[in-house]
């Protein structure tokens, strides 16, 4: 199954972010903890250019703590400062702004030296759609400035949302790349919401789901659905889950659409515990 998903809007912010990009001093480049790479806009290297970044890997609440720390190494080897944060609780934000000072020291200095006055940063904070853009806006700014949902696609036009003296961030619509070269990053997007479901197959991706939990986190899978043991095949296994949780149809029929949507929204909302879908190892043979 091929999943795309470049409503109008996401072709005009790329455009918008392109012709911005200019008065910006810093990106902050926000990402799905559980996915770093896949969640990463290919595009976004050439549109920010040479700006310094920060990239930050939000949901770090949702995602394998150990894996995560993986990943900030991975983008230190990078030259790219990383950060684990959780935009709903607010954990990690304080970083932000005092690394955003040590990055741009050189170029503040430079202005001061030439009379120029004092002024708050200026950062773009970019990224996939559903990846927490609106939540850290608002937790950084300690007031509801933007929508938020659980679902992609909320915030469709750019602002600019005053951060207390020091910052100025410029909000954009979640940005998806046209096609994706790997259709497990497809995949990885889905399992995790930052693709809408009404688009998707959502048995498809289920299947993808249960096959990385069966391989990655076994004891997790068992413990949640109560099983003795794993079947072999994954059909088995979803027939296992549909048994259990009572998703079935007359006749004694497993509904798998039913017991698909159960286990997507029960991964989404971390009843199988804190989850990574990659690991630095998976694309250090592609640097």
């Amino acid at each position: 199954m091929t999943i795309q998903w470049f409503p109008g809007h996401m072709a005009k912010a790329r455009r918008q972010v392109t012709e911005k990009i200019k008065l910006i001093d810093i990106v902050f480049e926000l990402v799905d903890a559980r996915i770093p790479m896949s969640s990463r806009n290919p595009m976004i290297d050439e549109i920010i250019s040479t700006k310094p970044r920060i990239v930050l890997l939000n949901k770090a609440d949702k995602a394998d703590d150990f894996i995560t720390k993986q990943w900030i190494s991975y983008f230190k080897e990078q030259n790219i400062p990383a950060i684990a944060i959780d935009a709903q609780t607010g954990t990690g934000l304080k970083q932000i702004t005092a690394l955003s000072k040590v990055l741009l020291k050189e170029k503040f200095d430079k202005m001061a030296a030439k009379g120029i006055k004092p002024r708050a940063i200026r950062a773009l904070i970019i990224g996939i759609p559903n990846v927490g853009k609106s939540t850290l806006i608002n937790r950084l700014a300690k007031r509801n400035i933007t929508k938020t949902g659980d679902r992609p696609g909320v915030t469709t036009a750019q602002q600019w949302v005053k951060v207390g003296t020091e910052l100025e961030l410029l909000d954009t619509p979640g940005i998806l790349w046209p096609k994706f070269e790997d259709e497990l990053v497809g995949y990885k997007l889905a399992t995790t919401g930052a693709i809408k479901d009404a688009i998707l197959n959502l048995q498809d991706i289920t299947v993808f789901a249960l096959r990385f939990l069966k391989d990655h986190y076994p004891n997790r899978l068992q413990e949640r659905y109560n099983l003795e043991e794993l079947p072999e095949e994954i059909v088995s296994l979803f027939d296992e889950i549909g048994k259990k949780r009572g998703c079935m149809m007359q006749g004694g029929y497993i509904d798998y659409d039913k017991t698909s949507e159960l286990i997507l929204r029960e991964i989404r909302a971390d009843k199988l515990g804190r989850l990574s879908f990659e690991t630095p190892s998976q694309f250090d043979h592609e640097d």
